[in-house]
Formats: C-alpha cells, sequence, structure tokens
C-alpha cells in the first residue's frame, strides 16, 4: 500500500470521526450504547460492528509469538509478569469498545446503560443470559466485587477511577450504579470498561498475590486450557460462550483457539515463523519489511504479507529519562540528549529512512499540537500556566534536527552549549564533567531480546561518546525488567505508550503527579506538573468537543516540551505476515490492527 494511498485512507477516517465526535449530550435513559459527545453511530437494532464481519465462519486457530517470558496468569495485579494479551482476551467488561468510534460503548455483559444528564452518576442493567465460563451467571454482586477489588486491592490502572466513585449499589436484580464524587465526562465509559470475575473463585485467597496457582474464571469467549510456564498459553473457544448471539459480538471470537509462543530474542521468533511454529507475526521494522520477508512460504503463497492503515495517535515511544535521577533534573540536559540523539541517520540505518519522526505525544491524528505559537482556546488554556511551562509550550517548539550525517557534528556542537549552560563541560580527557570533575554518565536499561532497542541504543552511544559520555547499558530478562521498570530502579530505558483518539483518566496514570510516586504507574519519566494534571482535568470536564480537543492539543504542548523522551519513529501503517488461511475484514477500524482487531475479527478459511 503507497503512502499516497494511506494519505487518502485517512482523509476518509477523519471525515468520519469528526461525525462520531459531534458534541452532544450523554443520554439521559437507558440506551443500548453510551458515548462522551453525541450520540452512538450504531442504531439499537445494529447487527454487528462496522469492521466485523458477521458471516465470517468459525474454526482454526492463530500461533503468534512474544519475546519474553511470564510468571503470572493474572493481568488485573501489580506482581508478576503476565501475557499482556490475557487482560483482553480472556476477560469481559460490562460494556465494549467500537473501534471504530474514539468515545463509544455498546452493551456486552450490559443490556443497556443510563447515565445522568449531569454526568453524575451511571447504572448499568446486566443481561440475563450472562454467565461466566464454569456456567455459572454474572451477577451484581460479581459486578460490585469486582469493581472494589481492582480498585483497591488489583493494578495501580485501575485505582484513579475508583477514587472518584462516591457510592457503588446494587439496583434491582440486574442493576448496579455508580455516583460519582467530582464532574468527569470520562468516568461513565470507564465504569463500562472493567474486567469482571467470579466472586465465589476467590474466596479464602490473596487476589493481590495470585499468580500462576488460580487462573482467573470470567464470561469471555476464550478461557486458558494450557499453559507451561515461560514457554506457551493457550487459548481455546468457549463452546458454551454465552454471548455468541449478542450483536456486538457478531463476527468476533471466530478462532477456535490462541496459542502464544515464547522466545528468547526476536531472531529466534522470526525464524520460528519463517519455518511455520507461527502462522502470523508482526513486523515493527520498515526495512526488514521490505528486504527479509521475500522467504520461500511468501514466493509459495502459503504467507500473505498485509500492510493495515490506522488513524490513532502515534503515542510516544523511545528512551525516556527518569527525572527522579538529579543528572535529568535539568531540562537543558534532555534537550542536549535529544538534539545529541541522530535521528535522521538512526532512521535510515534501521529503517531505511522509511519511516516518519515521532513529533508529539499524538502525532499523526487531530489531536496533535499544532506548529507555531499556541493560539485560540489553546493558548487560552496554556496562559494559566505561564509560569509553570517549559520554553516552547507557549511559543512554539520543534524537535532538533540533525544533519543525516553519521557524525552530525552541528548538532553535537548545540548539544553541548545545552550541556554547558547545564554546568556540565568537556575536560582534556574528553569526558563530560561538572565542576566537582564527576563524570557524566547513566545507566542504559533493556530487555533481553528486544533487538530494535538495542541497534538504536547502539548508535546512540557512539553520538554519546562524542559527546564526551560513556553510558553503562544493562541488558536483563523480562521478569527482572518488569521489576525494576515497576520500581522506577533506572535512568534510561525504552518506552512505549500508546495513545488513543480518546484520551482521558488514563493520562493521569501515564503522567500525572500523584502516579509520579505509585509503584507500578506508567509515569516512569517521574514528571509533576501542575500544568499537566491541570490540563489532563480541562479535559474530563469538557463539555464540548472543541474544548476537549483543545485541551489535548494544550496537554501535548506541555509533554513534548519536557524532553522526557527521546522519541523516534512510528509508522502510519501496520505490517503483519500471515498464513493465508488467516483473513481479516476488508473494512479496516479507526484504529486499525490494535486492541479489538488481531485476532478478535480475524477467520479461519482455507482456499
Amino acid at each position: 500500500m503507497s503512502l499516497e494511498t494511506v494519505r487518502l485512507w485517512h482523509v476518509g477516517r477523519r471525515a468520519l470521526l469528526a461525525i462520531a465526535l459531534s458534541a452532544g449530550t450523554a443520554t439521559a435513559e437507558p440506551s443500548h450504547g453510551v458515548a462522551m459527545f453525541g450520540e452512538p453511530a450504531l442504531p439499537e437494532d445494529f447487527e454487528s460492528l462496522p469492521y466485523a464481519n458477521a458471516d465470517a465462519p468459525t474454526g482454526g486457530r492463530v500461533v503468534q509469538g512474544e519475546v519474553g517470558s511470564f510468571d503470572s496468569l493474572n493481568p488485573h495485579i501489580l506482581k508478576g509478569n503476565v501475557p499482556w494479551q490475557l487482560r483482553f482476551l480472556a476477560h469481559e467488561t460490562l460494556m465494549g469498545r467500537s473501534w471504530d468510534e474514539p468515545f463509544t460503548l455498546y452493551g456486552l455483559l450490559a443490556e443497556t446503560v443510563e447515565v445522568a444528564p449531569d454526568g453524575s452518576w451511571v447504572e448499568f442493567h446486566l443481561r440475563p443470559e450472562a454467565r461466566f465460563s464454569d456456567g455459572g451467571p454474572v451477577t451484581v454482586e460479581d459486578v460490585l466485587w469486582s469493581y472494589e477489588t481492582l480498585g483497591t486491592e488489583g493494578h495501580p490502572r485501575y485505582r484513579g477511577a475508583w477514587q472518584k466513585v462516591a457510592e457503588a449499589e446494587a439496583v434491582g436484580e440486574r442493576g448496579v450504579r455508580f455516583t460519582f464524587n467530582e464532574p468527569d465526562r470520562e468516568l461513565a465509559l470507564l465504569m463500562g470498561m472493567r474486567p469482571i470475575l467470579k466472586k465465589a473463585q476467590w474466596e479464602g485467597q490473596e487476589f493481590a498475590e495470585s499468580g500462576l496457582e488460580t487462573i482467573p474464571i470470567s464470561s469471555a469467549p476464550y478461557v486458558i486450557s494450557d499453559y507451561e510456564p515461560g514457554r506457551f498459553v493457550t487459548l481455546t473457544r468457549d463452546p458454551d460462550y454465552w454471548g455468541d448471539d449478542i450483536p456486538f459480538m457478531q463476527g468476533q471470537a471466530n478462532l477456535d483457539e490462541i496459542r502464544m509462543e515464547f522466545f528468547g530474542d526476536g531472531t529466534a521468533m522470526f525464524e520460528a515463523f519463517k519455518g511455520g511454529v507461527l502462522n502470523i507475526f508482526r513486523e515493527t521494522n520498515a526495512e526488514k519489511w521490505a528486504t527479509q520477508f521475500d522467504f520461500p512460504r511468501v514466493q509459495s503463497g502459503d504467507v500473505v504479507l498485509s500492510e493495515i492503515p490506522h488513524e490513532r495517535p502515534s503515542g510516544i515511544t523511545g528512551l525516556v529519562m527518569n527525572t527522579r535521577r538529579p543528572i535529568f533534573d535539568d531540562w537543558r540536559v534532555r534537550e542536549a540528549l535529544i538534539t545529541a540523539f541522530n535521528f535522521d541517520f538512526v532512521n535510515q540505518t534501521l529503517n531505511g529512512g522509511g519511516l516518519p519522526r515521532i513529533t508529539s505525544y499524538f502525532s499523526n491524528s487531530d489531536l496533535a499540537m499544532d506548529h507555531g505559537p499556541a493560539e485560540g482556546r489553546v493558548a487560552e488554556l496554556l496562559a494559566q500556566y505561564e509560569g509553570e511551562v517549559l520554553p516552547g509550550a507557549i511559543e512554539g517548539y520543534a524537535l532538533p534536527e540533525s544533519d543525516g550525517t553519521e557524525r552530525n557534528r552541528s548538532a553535537l556542537r548545540r548539544a553541548r552549549g545545552l550541556m554547558q549552560e547545564a554546568g556540565w563541560t568537556v575536560g582534556e580527557d574528553g569526558v563530560l564533567r561538572n565542576e566537582d570533575g564527576t563524570p557524566f554518565t547513566f545507566e542504559i536499561l533493556l530487555t533481553q531480546g528486544a533487538n530494535e532497542p538495542q541497534q538504536v541504543v547502539d548508535l546512540f552511544s557512539s553520538s554519546l561518546e562524542r559527546l564526551g559520555i560513556q553510558p553503562q547499558i544493562t541488558t536483563v530478562d523480562s521478569a527482572q525488567f518488569t521489576e525494576r521498570t515497576n520500581q522506577f530502579d533506572f535512568d534510561m530505558t525504552w518506552y512505549t505508550r500508546g495513545n488513543s483518539l480518546s484520551p482521558g483518566n488514563e493520562q493521569l496514570l501515564y503522567w500525572g503527579s500523584e502516579a509520579a510516586d505509585q509503584e507500578g504507574s506508567r509515569n516512569w519519566m517521574g514528571v509533576k506538573s501542575p500544568a499537566i494534571d491541570g490540563l489532563v482535568q480541562t479535559m474530563l470536564t469538557s463539555e464540548s468537543q472543541e474544548d476537549y480537543v483543545a485541551a489535548v492539543k494544550a496537554l501535548d504542548r506541555v509533554l513534548t516540551t519536557g524532553r522526557y523522551v527521546i522519541p523516534v519513529w512510528y509508522n502510519p501503517v501496520s505490517y503483519i505476515a500471515h498464513d493465508a488461511n488467516l483473513q481479516h475484514p476488508e473494512t479496516i477500524p479507526a484504529y486499525g490492527d490494535w486492541l479489538g482487531f488481531l485476532p478478535e475479527v480475524w477467520w479461519y478459511e482455507e482456499d
């Protein structure tokens, strides 16, 4: 697929999203769905999600690879290293996301949803047919227990929203209402997206300490049927799954088996795919996609190469600097390291220069900050924090550019100047030191088997050496990496945070001040900013699409000019190589190859 085709696809997607984002008020009576702004795009009698093939056959299997290991099967707690897919494939929620609408949910376990006109409460009514995989009914008691347990003992990602719940109560036999203690337009949606667990399973057990010994029972279409610690996990489609006939599930959960195989590194995983051990493979490197996917199974037609466009924001990927460390506390130091990063040369070396740079946390979307000085409503929002934000947030900022050569002399001169302003100079021995003679050095933490981050760091290290810096590169296994990053025990490390077209409360977990001191949060950079906290609150209480978008654009400016991450690239197209009998719908959701796409709406059909 050409870049021009992708561009035209984006134009069409933006038109649809503009319609979905049109301003309105929340529903005030029971409905089949709920939207943060306006009304759900799909009517009450919809037959399936627009990108799902309701006529897809069932059967077959997908075998996909993962680099690393695991020591837990409970994705809802902080302890342990869990296959990330389990959180989404092996558990079910009251409402389900349509990945073609950024702010809309439709009934799943819940038959209807009702939101107070002022957004002060949300009420769900369970479907009478909803069942757990052991055949027991999903009850209001299970719902209330799940929310309280996750909000108090579960992973930190669940706690922020729970703290905003003033009361959770049963309403009749099948209803549950959540009343909020502060205005927040997103809370009605968040309350629909918590996994529902079976209360009786956990009686007498320590939920927060569970690992491999207990497989959480859920109501999802897939159950964990087999596993070997650190080697594989197999999910099998439940033949008695309760939700086969509801509209939301038509064309979803078509595969009989989902298997995850774990490998020590990316090279071994790729060879396993080439040899037929895996039947699907996501490639993230554009150069490798262009040069290494012409092996015999592709030539014979047994393997198909699919390119899936998307409209989602780039998020942020790159090397994050932990500002809890004094060495990274000065923004000029962080700007110097971003300047020293030879993006054009690294991109050319690893990707053939074909991937666009991440220029902000919401690149590739209409939520991205605009170039030049802030204007209009964005400027008004930022003016409140004029004394708090860093240079560039209000007057405009662009990432420093490299000259494309390997030595990148002009950029390194600018980097040295910034370091000198911050109190670091190069001595006669070529080492960067402060006035006390202490060398400027830091550790870069990486996980084993992560080929691309290792390649990036190897190239970056050469630039750092020219700047008078000798970094220490430490590689650990996935369990150690999870433990250290959960405890913020690193100087610099590889960092990826995806952003959606409907950012909300999760932004506080990513970079909110409270999360900076909360073990296991995603605020790895350790930022504590009144501007970030305030702009997220503005997003959550916006009464119109226009105010909401302005708040996101302002937040994007503050995050980007914070210089917390040395960004690399994003790809507006996902590369998926797969067996020819694994197929996906022709209609692609706005989010493209993202959650809810693979394997949810894929199917198996032999030619």
